[in-house]
């Protein structure tokens, strides 16, 4: 192993938190990442580790050998890119993370084209309702739909998802039809915390062009999409959502669409990545096939300022 392989199974050691995490991350036998950063060590004359049973944790020479690390390894990354024709091959593993009704409902059925554009490229593609640390789960990329608060992070916005609000016809029989959001408050609603956060978002709409709270009372909060939606069609209440996550249930009538003339702020989408100096061309090919696939779902820019 070279001393660039040796330097890169170093900073996913550092950056995960152990031996055994980062194989699994980068897809090596745990042996040979221990012997690659004993090996690194010895080549540098100096303990870059503090291993105990659990964890390692990086001395002062390995803190200080991790950043310029990292520097020399994005160099050495785009000075290859650099003399690389036009189309060459995009290769290695990429971890990417999705919320799991994006990942199954829009990115899995066009996988496919994604890997047949680049046959030499492993995906590993995680999905969850969590905003995962990229750092210190390994993953190269994530998408993030809504506000980016992790500051760390650099977030390329895609564009924005459409909001609507249904409820399923059981429930708009027994409680009526809102005709304008001043009637939300007299309805129940499904309320959705996102994992991490303790208080359901709150419910917005556009009044000439400017977001306005509304108030909501809801019997239900979820942490899931899945369950949000289940909520929903079993006549629980209100929710909001994106248009394309419950398109097939108003095609079917199991959801009916309710305010469609009122406006609702959009759902900003951005993919985000650690800071890095140069992206991976393997992030930017998933970037750019991504922007792809969701382009179809996002609202025009004047949808959401009506």
């Amino acid at each position: 192993m070279d001393l660039l392989d040796q330097l890169r199974v170093f900073i996913r050691v550092a950056q995960s938190g152990g031996f055994g995490t980062a194989a699994e991350q980068i897809g090596m036998p745990r042996p040979t990442v221990s012997l690659a950063v004993q090996q690194l060590e010895a080549r540098l004359g100096a303990r870059l580790l503090n291993r105990t049973t659990r964890r390692v944790s990086l001395t002062s020479d390995g803190q200080a050998l991790l950043e310029r690390a990292a520097m020399l390894v994005d160099d050495a990354e785009e000075l290859e890119r650099q003399f690389q024709p036009d189309g060459a091959a995009v290769q290695g593993r990429l971890r990417v993370d999705l919320p799991s009704r994006v990942a199954r409902r829009l990115v899995a059925p066009r996988l496919p084209e994604f890997l047949e554009r680049h046959p030499a490229l492993v995906l590993e593609l995680g999905s969850s309702d969590r905003a995962v640390d990229l750092v210190l789960e390994g993953v190269d990329c994530a998408l993030r739909v809504g506000e980016v608060t992790q500051g760390s992070l650099v977030a390329r916005p895609l564009g924005q998802l459409r909001l609507i609000t249904c409820a399923s016809p059981g429930y708009l029989r027994r409680h009526g039809t809102p005709r304008r959001p001043d009637d939300l408050p007299r309805h129940e609603t499904v309320q959705y915390a996102a994992a991490g956060t303790s208080h359901p978002a709150a419910w917005q709409w556009l009044e000439r062009g400017e977001p306005r709270d509304v108030p909501m009372k809801a019997r239900v909060v979820v942490g899931n999409a899945e369950t949000y939606i289940a909520c929903a069609l079993a006549g629980l209440g209100l929710i909001q959502i994106p248009a394309y996550d419950v398109a097939h249930h108003l095609t079917s009538g199991a959801l009916v669409q309710v305010l469609a003339d009122c406006a609702q702020p959009a759902m900003a989408v951005h993919l985000v990545y650690p800071h890095r100096r140069h992206l991976s061309v393997r992030v930017q090919a998933f970037g750019h096939w991504l922007a792809e696939v969701l382009a179809p779902h996002f609202s025009a820019p004047s949808d959401s300022h009506a």
